[in-house]
């Protein structure tokens, strides 16, 4: 497939609402590159975190039903930002090889689907099908003098039969997107570690423990800043950092940028592009440090 691709973008319920930074400096990231998103018309929500628990038929429809409507838009292939939202289309289609289970889930859609699109993460159509070496041709603002961890989450990449991307134990592709960028991507052996994802309201104290884990470990490799491509992991790294700090009794302040954010920042675009007023643990002081190294380099 060809960098310039058409592609039916799902941008999830939480890309309109608590994400809002990740869905807007997508859009911008991928249009400074020249990459074309087309909006699945009238797309519906693909039963996020808890709808396979219930049943699979259903959890299924819900997802197909968007593909479906993908199928007729005369796309190369279908992405969405969200590791989450990833997951159950993925998984949707997955399924769906099984001519049975296929014809189930299309007894409960208006319009059948017949499975015949790729699914790919925004990542993942970066790096395989616009390359790396293209990304840091585009660069005009090396982001030099930061030291990040990338944190990938436990969705993106597995389980890695259904995921078909990166290696599920030690990814590397949002390493390479950072690294071309002049970050320095320091080694994170938690990379791919639960933040305690959507128990943030049923179970705070997992998240506490969980998330803490990962803060604890960057801080501890000198990282000044954590990089995520997960609304829920990043939600709970940043919206929920004075909770890990009133809970283990510690002073975190660490900024958990969006990979995307960061890209952005690299390709020239400016703050309220990217959104970066919304993140909660400031960033300011840490981006700071990218005016001075380029001061000095002047």
């Amino acid at each position: 497939m060809s960098s310039n691709a058409t592609y039916a973008y799902y941008p999830g319920c939480s890309g309109l609402s608590t994400s809002l930074d990740y869905e807007q400096s997508t859009r911008a990231i991928c249009s400074a590159l020249g990459i074309t998103l087309q909006d699945i018309p009238d797309w519906s929500c693909c039963g996020s975190t808890p709808a396979h628990t219930v049943d699979h038929v259903l959890s299924a429809a819900l997802s197909a039903r968007n593909l479906a409507i993908a199928e007729s838009m005369g796309v190369d292939a279908v992405v969405t930002p969200c590791p989450s939202c990833l997951t159950n289309l993925k998984a949707a289609g997955h399924r769906m090889e099984n001519d049975r289970f296929k014809k189930e889930v299309n007894a409960l859609l208006d319009q059948p689907c017949a499975n015949s699109l790729t699914t790919k993460s925004v990542m993942q159509i970066l790096v395989e099908d616009y390359g790396v070496e293209e990304i840091q041709k585009a660069v005009s603002n090396p982001l030099q003098g930061l030291k990040v961890v990338p944190y990938y989450g436990c969705l993106m990449n597995r389980p890695p039969e259904v995921m078909d991307f990166d290696d599920p134990e030690n990814p590397t592709a949002m390493d390479r997107i950072l690294t071309a960028l002049g970050l320095e991507v320091l080694d994170f052996p938690l990379k791919v570690e639960c933040c305690g994802g959507s128990f943030g309201v049923a179970r705070k104290d997992m998240v506490v423990h969980l998330s803490g884990k990962l803060l604890d470990m960057a801080r501890k490799l000198g990282a000044d800043a954590v990089v995520t491509a997960c609304p829920l992991c990043q939600m709970n790294l940043d919206l929920r950092q004075s909770q890990i700090n009133a809970g283990l009794r510690e002073t975190f302040d660490l900024p958990v940028f969006y990979y995307t954010q960061l890209l952005g920042l690299a390709l020239g675009l400016s703050h309220d592009e990217l959104l970066l007023k919304k993140l909660v643990v400031t960033p300011w002081n840490v981006l700071k440090k990218v005016e001075e190294q380029e001061a000095v380099a002047v």
